[in-house]
């Protein structure tokens, strides 16, 4: 039973990564329109949009659980929702902002690099990480590097900085949402991120950006599928699929999103993979393959 639910929730992560995979596109067509800021707090009022209705039919579904929800349940709802919301936008603020000083495949690769931070700011909150893990961590982290980085073409640049930021940033967030993702509802909790998302990023865009109507207008395409999908599906999924499963795990099925949009890039806009990038696919895969394996009980 217990392995069962374990693949299930293995595969809504995986549908997560898949998701935020394909959105890479979304996102470079969408900087092509409009500023950072802008998109990010775009996405997350047509992910809002998107969530709020499947929320309101939830409730009405399931009714009022044991009347009112508890005070104690509401304040963990908004301050986690807040705590996810921060993690989650400065995670992409730092993206942003770094991808512009150095390369797209270090910059995959260094985002990638959460799965290793996963385990180790794991053992401040002392989560008990196991030698099969460490060594999915090792195979992922491998093929990860493969995959992203030109032989020969790792000098550390100004934006390399700011995406390990960004790295360390995502790795809070994972443990973030797996501190709080068992206490409240998963829905409730992506709402309140989404919308702690789309403020910082509303007021953000005020302060540095000139919005304009009509660029908005004209990266709908981007926005709404970055927005419903990205934002409103893929961070719902990572929430609900969370619960319950060890977060270094989760980290290394959610980093399997560098592989889908180079997969993705190969597919759709007809990309040759070349046999080093493969063999980077083949390892990280193992890791996922590796890190689901049942172990001996204690």
């Amino acid at each position: 039973m217990r392995n069962r639910y374990v693949l299930r929730q293995s595969l809504i992560l995986f549908m997560a990564a898949a998701i935020w995979g394909f959105a890479f596109v979304a996102q470079s067509v969408g900087m092509d329109y409009v500023g950072p800021y802008t998109f990010i707090a775009a996405r997350n009022v047509v992910a809002l949009l998107v969530l709020l209705p499947w929320l309101a039919f939830m409730e009405r579904s399931h009714g009022k659980k044991g009347g009112q929800q508890a005070e104690s349940d509401r304040k963990s709802l908004i301050f986690g929702g807040i705590c996810c919301g921060i993690c989650l936008f400065g995670a992409s603020v730092l993206q942003q902002v770094g991808v512009q000083y150095t390369t797209v495949g270090k910059a995959g690769f260094i985002t990638a690099m959460y799965l290793v931070l996963v385990p180790v700011f794991g053992i401040f909150l002392k989560k008990k990480t196991g030698v099969k893990v460490w060594t999915a961590v090792g195979l992922a982290s491998l093929g990860l590097y493969l995959l992203c980085i030109t032989k020969g073409d790792f000098r550390l640049q100004k934006g390399d900085i700011y995406i390990f930021g960004c790295a360390a940033v995502f790795a809070l967030h994972i443990l973030v949402v797996d501190h709080f993702s068992p206490l409240v509802d998963g829905v409730k909790l992506s709402c309140v991120q989404i919308l702690t998302n789309a403020v910082l990023g509303t007021v953000m865009m005020f302060l540095k950006e000139q919005p304009d109507a009509a660029d908005v207008f004209a990266a709908w395409l981007p926005i709404v599928y970055a927005g419903a999908l990205s934002s409103g599906v893929g961070y719902t999924f990572q929430i609900i699929g969370q619960k319950g499963m060890n977060p270094t795990a989760a980290s290394l099925i959610l980093s399997l999103e560098s592989v889908i949009s180079v997969l993705a890039g190969w597919v759709l806009l007809h990309q040759t993979l070349t046999m080093r990038e493969l063999a980077g696919c083949a390892l990280a895969f193992a890791a996922i393959i590796l890190v689901q394996l049942p172990g001996k009980k204690t």
